[in-house]
Order: C-alpha cells, then structure tokens, then sequence
C-alpha cells in the first residue's frame, strides 16, 4: 500500500518535473544554463519546495518509521539475548555450585570410607599382634617351665654325677670307707639343695 502511494506521487511528480524540463530546453535555445534563467526560477523554486515537502512526508511516514522499527526490534531482541545470557550464566553458575557440593561430599565419603578401611586394617592389625603376643607369651611361658623342668633335671643329674663321683674319688683315695649316703648328702650341702 505504501508502495503504491511513493509509486503515485513519483509518478506525478516525475509529470510535473517533465514540464519545466521542457520549458529548459527553451530557455537553452536562448543561450545559457536554465537555472540561471531568471524567467524560470519561479517554476524551480516551487518543485524544489514540492520535492522538499515529498521526500519530508515519504522519510517522516515511511523510512524514518521503518528504521526506528528496525532499531527498536534490534533493541529488544539485544535486550532478550541479555536476559537469556544472564539466565544460562546463573543456572550455570547454579550447576557449578552444584558440582563444587557434590565433589565435595563425595571427597568427605571418600575420605570417611578411607578412614573407615584404616581403622578396620588398623583394628585387625591389633588384634592380630594381641593375638601373636599372647602366643608368644603362652609359649615363652612353656619354653620357661620347660627350661625350669630341664634346669631341674639338669641339677639332679648334676647332683647325681658329683655324687657318685665323690663317692668313686673316695673309694678310690680310701677304699672301703666311702659311705654313699654321706656323699650325697655332702653334694646336696654344697649344691644348696
């Protein structure tokens, strides 16, 4: 529709800039330029306010409204891409707060396990050294009274060797004088038993 209406009014101006265009070529006929022919400034100055007052109306209706429409549209649609960066900028800073909590809880499970496994080893450590420290002391407790047992043996054997030992040096120093009990009953003064 705003087509059609420039369209018209070019149309009938193109009509009316034809006539002084005639008129011109006159006025070259006679010799100079036309618009320095003072017989047709009347003619110029009125189609120079008639375009004037055209091209004000076709830029004030058409273009210049046309432009703030464009720079208006591309404002908003400017403004709605700030709006939606802005969003995806909290939501992912919101994801990223997210993710710092989650990687958070899952070091502190992770640490809780690891502790949770070193006590357990540690616990099992424990009980395995209380455990090999009562074996130790069970069989160092045997190996004791064994030793004792031996050790007993060894002074009865001992006992029984300086007897008869002393027995046989004073049957061979005085024969027939050796009383054996005597012997044995001097070993045992002299051994403290």
């Amino acid at each position: 529709m705003v087509h059609m209406r420039i369209s018209a009014v070019m149309a009938s101006g193109a009509a009316l800039l034809a006539a002084p265009a005639l008129a011109a070529t006159e006025g070259e006929a006679k010799g100079g330029m036309p618009q320095l022919n003072f017989d047709s400034w009347g003619s110029q100055i009125f189609w120079l306010v008639v375009s004037l007052v055209v091209l004000f109306l076709l830029m004030k209706n058409v273009i210049l409204p046309r432009i703030a429409a464009g720079l208006e549209e591309r404002s908003e649609k400017i403004e709605d891409d700030l709006d939606r960066a802005a969003t995806f900028r909290r939501d992912a800073e919101a994801a990223e707060a997210a993710y710092e909590k989650a990687l958070a809880d899952a070091r502190a499970k992770a640490q809780e396990i690891a502790q949770g496994a070193k006590d357990a080893v540690q616990a099992d450590y424990a009980a395995a050294v209380a455990k090999a420290d009562a074996e130790i002391a069970a069989r160092a407790a045997e190996g004791e009274k064994r030793i004792a047992e031996i050790g007993e043996s060894a002074a009865e054997a001992v006992s029984e060797v300086a007897a008869d030992t002393a027995g046989a040096v004073i049957e061979a120093v005085a024969p027939g004088m050796g009383d054996d009990k005597a012997a044995r009953a001097a070993v045992s003064e002299l051994l403290g038993r």
